[in-house]
C-alpha cells in the first residue's frame, strides 16, 4: 500500500510536469448537461431521453480544453454516443489509448484520463464499469471510434483515442465505418453548411446482447446524426448495420430517434424544424447516394479530370520513396523522443522515489521524536503528583507507627497498676462469697451425716423386721 501511494504521487507529479495528458472529466449529477462540453450540442442542449442510472456523462478534454462529449453506458461498457464538431481532416497519428479512472472509482483523485498500465493497483475495481484493452486482445474485434480520429486534427484527434469513445468492431467494419463517415462529412455535409463551426455531429451505437468476452457489448447498429444550426440549416441521419458493412442508409432524424430509446430527442427544436432548407437536404441526400454507390462527389467525367488524376498518380509513384523515407525519419524521431521521455520518466520515478523515501523516513522520525517528547511532558505532572501522594502516605504511615508504639509502651505499666489497685477490692469482695461457700459446705456435711444415719437406721429397721417376719410365724405354727 505504501508503494502504491508513492507511485501515485510520482505519477501525479509527472502529470503536472508533462501537460499533454488527456482529461476525461465525469460530469456530476448536480451539473447542467455536459458542463463545459455543452458547446458540442445545438443551443448547448444535449439529447433528451437517455436517463438510465448506468448512463455516465463524460466531458472529453485534452490540454485542459474540451474536445468532445460522450454518453457512456457502464452496463454495456461502450459509448452510446459521442458529440463533436467538425474541425478538418488530418492524417492519423500514433494511437495512444487511455481509460477513465472515475468511472470505476468515483472517489479516486485522478480527474484525467490515463494509460491503463499506469494505474493498475492505484484504482479500485478497474474495469468493473468500462472496457479495457485486455477485453479486445484476441477477441477478433478492434476498438472502433465513434468520433473518428481522421475527422479531427491535432489535440482534437489525440483526445479521440480513449476507450470511452470506442466500440467493438470487426477490422473490416471499422475501416468501412470510418471511411464512409469521413466521406459523408467532408463531401456531403460540410459543403452544404454555411457556418462550418455550427455543424454539430452525433455518432452513436445501439448495444446488442452479443458481448466480447462476456463483458463488452457489440453494437447492433452504428448511426450518425448531423445538424447544421445556421440560416438555411438542415438535419440528417445515417445508419450502418453490423451485419452488412457496405450498408449506409440515410433517414430523417425523427426516424432515427424511433430506432433509439423511447422518448429520445437528439437535437433541440429538431434542429430548426420547419425552417430547414429542403433544397440543401435534397442535395445532401443526392451526395450521400453518390458516396454509397462509390462515386466521387462533385466530379465530372471530362478528360481534364482524368488527366489530372493520371498526373497525380504518376507524381505519387515518384514521391512515394521520398515519402517513405520521410516517414521513416519521422518514426525514428518520434521513437527517439519517446525514449527520451521514457528515460526522463524513469529518472523522475527513481529520484522521486528516493526523495519520497527520505521525506517519509524523516517524517516518521520527526513524528516519533515529537510523540516521545509529548509523552514525557505529559507524564511529568503525573509523576510529580504521584510522588507527592506517596510522601503524604508515608508521613501518615510514620504517624500511625509512632502512635501504635506509644500505645504499646504505655499499655504495660497502666495495666499492672490497674490490676494491683483492683486486688484489695476483688479480695474483700470475695470474703462473703468464700464464707457462704464454707457454710454451705458445713451444712451439706451435716445434712449428709444425718441422711447417712437415717439411712443406716432404716436399714437396721428393715433387717430386724425381715428377721422377725422370717422366724416368728414359724415358731407359732410349731406350737
Amino acid at each position: 500500500r505504501e508503494w502504491t501511494m508513492k507511485t501515485s504521487i510520482v505519477f501525479l507529479l509527472c502529470i503536472s510536469v508533462f501537460p499533454g495528458f488527456s482529461q476525461g472529466r465525469v460530469v456530476g449529477e448536480d451539473e447542467t448537461g455536459f458542463a463545459e462540453c455543452n458547446v458540442f450540442f445545438p443551443g448547448q442542449v444535449p439529447p433528451e431521453g437517455f436517463t438510465e442510472p448506468f448512463h455516465v456523462k463524460i466531458c472529453q478534454q485534452y490540454n485542459k480544453e474540451p474536445r468532445f462529449a460522450t454518453l457512456y453506458s457502464t452496463k454495456d461498457k461502450i459509448p452510446l454516443y459521442s458529440a463533436f464538431k467538425y474541425t478538418k481532416p488530418a492524417q492519423n497519428k500514433e494511437e495512444n489509448w487511455l481509460v477513465e479512472p472515475q468511472i470505476d472509482d468515483p472517489e479516486n483523485d485522478l480527474h484525467e484520463m490515463v494509460h491503463e498500465a499506469d494505474i493498475i493497483g492505484a484504482v479500485a475495481n478497474l474495469g468493473a464499469n468500462q472496457a479495457l484493452t485486455s477485453d479486445y486482445v484476441g477477441s477478433g474485434y478492434e476498438r472502433g471510434l465513434l468520433n473518428p480520429s481522421l475527422l479531427n486534427e491535432e489535440d482534437f484527434q489525440m483526445a479521440t483515442y480513449t476507450l470511452t469513445n470506442a466500440v467493438p468492431l470487426s477490422p473490416s467494419l471499422s475501416k468501412s465505418w470510418h471511411r464512409d463517415i469521413a466521406r459523408v462529412v467532408e463531401q456531403a455535409l460540410v459543403p452544404h453548411c454555411s457556418k462550418k463551426d455550427h455543424l454539430y455531429l452525433l455518432a452513436g451505437a445501439i448495444p446488442s446482447s452479443v458481448r466480447v468476452k462476456g463483458k463488452v457489448s457489440v453494437p447492433d447498429t452504428l448511426w450518425l446524426a448531423a445538424c447544421c444550426d445556421a440560416p438555411g440549416g438542415w438535419s440528417l441521419g445515417l445508419v450502418k448495420k453490423m451485419n452488412d458493412e457496405n450498408s449506409l442508409a440515410d433517414l430523417m432524424v425523427g426516424e432515427l430517434e424511433k430506432q433509439l430509446l423511447a422518448g429520445v430527442h437528439l437535437f433541440k427544436g429538431n434542429c430548426g424544424g420547419d425552417n430547414q432548407s429542403q433544397e440543401k437536404t435534397e442535395a445532401i441526400l443526392q451526395a450521400v447516394g453518390q458516396i454509397r454507390s462509390g462515386e466521387q462527389v462533385g466530379t465530372s467525367d471530362n478528360q481534364e479530370a482524368k488527366d489530372s488524376g493520371l498526373v497525380r498518380r504518376v507524381a505519387a509513384i515518384i514521391a512515394t520513396p521520398f515519402i517513405k523515407l520521410l516517414e521513416l525519419l519521422i518514426y525514428v524521431f518520434v521513437e527517439l523522443v519517446k525514449f527520451v521521455f521514457y528515460f526522463l520518466w524513469l529518472v523522475i520515478k527513481r529520484v522521486g522515489g528516493t526523495v519520497l523515501d527520505g521525506v517519509y523516513s524523516l517524517w516518521n522520525g520527526v513524528v516519533s521524536y515529537l510523540k516521545a517528547i509529548s509523552m514525557v511532558l505529559i507524564s511529568i505532572p503525573y509523576d510529580v503528583g504521584r510522588v507527592i501522594v506517596n510522601i503524604f502516605l508515608g508521613f501518615l504511615q510514620i504517624v500511625q507507627d509512632v502512635a501504635s508504639l506509644t500505645y504499646r509502651i504505655l499499655r504495660i505499666p497502666v495495666g499492672f497498676v490497674l490490676h494491683l489497685a483492683a486486688f484489695p477490692y476483688h479480695s474483700i469482695c470475695a470474703i462473703p462469697s468464700v464464707l457462704k461457700d464454707v457454710a454451705t459446705g458445713i451444712g451439706g456435711t451435716f445434712s449428709l451425716v444425718i441422711d447417712a444415719t437415717a439411712t443406716l437406721l432404716h436399714g437396721f429397721y428393715y433387717l430386724a423386721g425381715y428377721i422377725v417376719k422370717r422366724f416368728v410365724p414359724k415358731a407359732s405354727s410349731d406350737d
